[in-house]
């Protein structure tokens, strides 16, 4: 039996129930790492006082926001990873940095076993204990989801109530969510129905479009090297940027996705995505990209995406298969820095303006009049041999249909001598039929 349990703490309804029945069942002293990922004050006011009133001997409350956007969010915004064409990935990247804070606390307060507060249906408990497995694979690993006899979140709360511990769900509002810098989702309840519409209360970041100002607002928003720098002309650490960017485009009610996903473990669900900064950043740094990056770059950026996305959604963030499409995507990066102006109205999000030192679209080259880098006749050259397959192929296709229409001019022409009685041989008829002309392709 364990004798001291470190919990990944959260202060939520699950979390708040799992410390004292690891006390009645595992009679081990429980201390919590809660993170402060941007989830707000309001939700980590108290939440250590909560933990010890809840019989934790300890609760270390650890800031690792700015770490969460430089190295896990800043990352996937660059490669462009977005998982079920809308999904991006708020909840995926911030389990892989609070376990491995977690195991850093276990291991400086000699813990002997990891715990956390994820159900046996989800995909967290995946990304909780992919990364326990690989920065401590010694530690035996908790889940009371997958233990206990409480089945539904209903049970949960009526266990809290048994025991007197505040939550914040009711009956009535039993939504999950999970709240960062990054964005807010909500699941449960009502949502449970895909055919059901989002009640007008649920969102928190953001306004929904009828409520959103009738004056549209234009951000401009710049970036070094692929990593957006500032806001407006404004340069602003990261956590701050997220910060304005989430005020700016929630106010104009953008970045709202109502989405049912594929779970990791086989299921779909439905969620519903909070997320206006990132929604600002993915569409002005794909346009970025696409001013200053070629085609086949773009391409083979497009197909790293998806497979990044998928390894992030599936906790795969300690993998070298991750630090490889991180190499190739830096690579990529070198020259995305400039700034992109987007007009943000009731919901949208439109581009109305780009520009970058290092842009590939030039004026001087693409204007219809005269320039001193492009020659219109070498067009001409150039689309002979880009065409060079289709002309071949058809030349072919040519020469076998006379071929076959000579081979039918022969038959009949032999045909005709038998029929007046005169020998003639298969050759002479041939001879007599329009011999092909020579494959020319020049």
């Amino acid at each position: 039996m364990p004798r001291t349990i470190v919990l990944a703490y959260s202060g939520g309804l699950d979390t708040s129930i799992i410390v004292p029945w690891l006390r009645e069942h595992y009679d081990a002293q429980v201390i919590c790492v809660a993170a402060d990922i941007g989830q707000g004050q309001r939700e980590l006011a108290g939440v250590r006082a909560k933990a010890i009133a809840s019989g934790a001997l300890e609760c270390y409350v650890e800031d690792l926001r700015e770490e969460f956007v430089c190295d896990f969010i800043f990352p996937t915004l660059r490669a462009g990873a977005v998982y079920n064409r809308k999904y991006l990935l708020g909840t995926s990247m911030a389990r892989p940095l609070i376990a491995r804070r977690q195991v850093e606390v276990a291991r400086r307060v000699g813990a002997d076993a990891l715990a956390h507060g994820c159900t046996g249906k989800g995909n967290d408990q995946v990304r909780f204990e992919l990364t326990y497995a690989a920065f401590a694979p010694d530690l035996p690993v908790i889940a009371p989801w997958r233990e206990w006899h409480i089945r539904s979140r209903e049970d949960a709360i009526a266990y809290a109530a048994e025991r007197g511990i505040p939550v914040a769900a009711t009956k009535e509002k039993i939504y999950s969510r999970d709240a960062n810098l990054w964005h807010l989702s909500h699941e449960g309840g009502i949502l449970e129905d895909p055919n059901a519409a989002p009640p007008d209360d649920l969102l928190q970041l953001t306004a929904t479009p009828f409520e959103a100002p009738d004056v549209p607002e234009t951000v401009v928003i710049g970036f070094e090297q692929g990593t957006p720098v500032s806001v407006n002309g404004e340069r602003l650490d990261a956590v701050a940027l997220i910060e304005t960017l989430n005020a700016i485009g929630g106010k104009h009610g953008v970045g709202v996705v109502d989405l049912v996903e594929d779970r990791l473990v086989g299921m779909k669900s439905r969620g519903v995505y909070e997320t206006p900064g990132g929604a600002l950043l993915y569409s002005a740094h794909s346009e970025l990209e696409q001013l200053v990056l070629d085609r086949r770059t773009l391409a083979a950026k497009d197909l790293i995406a998806p497979r990044y996305a998928d390894l992030v959604y599936e906790g795969r963030w300690w993998t070298t298969e991750r630090e490889a499409y991180d190499a190739f995507v830096t690579a990529t990066q070198t020259r995305v820095s400039g700034t992109v102006a987007l007009r943000l109205y009731k919901g949208s999000a439109a581009v109305v303006g780009r520009e970058s030192a290092h842009a590939l679209y030039d004026e001087r080259f693409v204007t219809f009049g005269e320039d001193d880098v492009y020659q219109q006749s070498d067009a001409a050259g150039f689309i002979r041999l880009f065409a060079l397959p289709a002309r071949v192929r058809a030349l072919k296709d040519q020469e076998i249909a006379r071929t076959e229409s000579s081979a039918e001019t022969a038959d009949a022409v032999l045909q005709g001598h038998e029929t007046k009685g005169a020998s003639v041989t298969e050759s002479q008829a041939l001879d007599e039929a329009a011999p092909p002309p020579e494959l020319a392709v020049a």
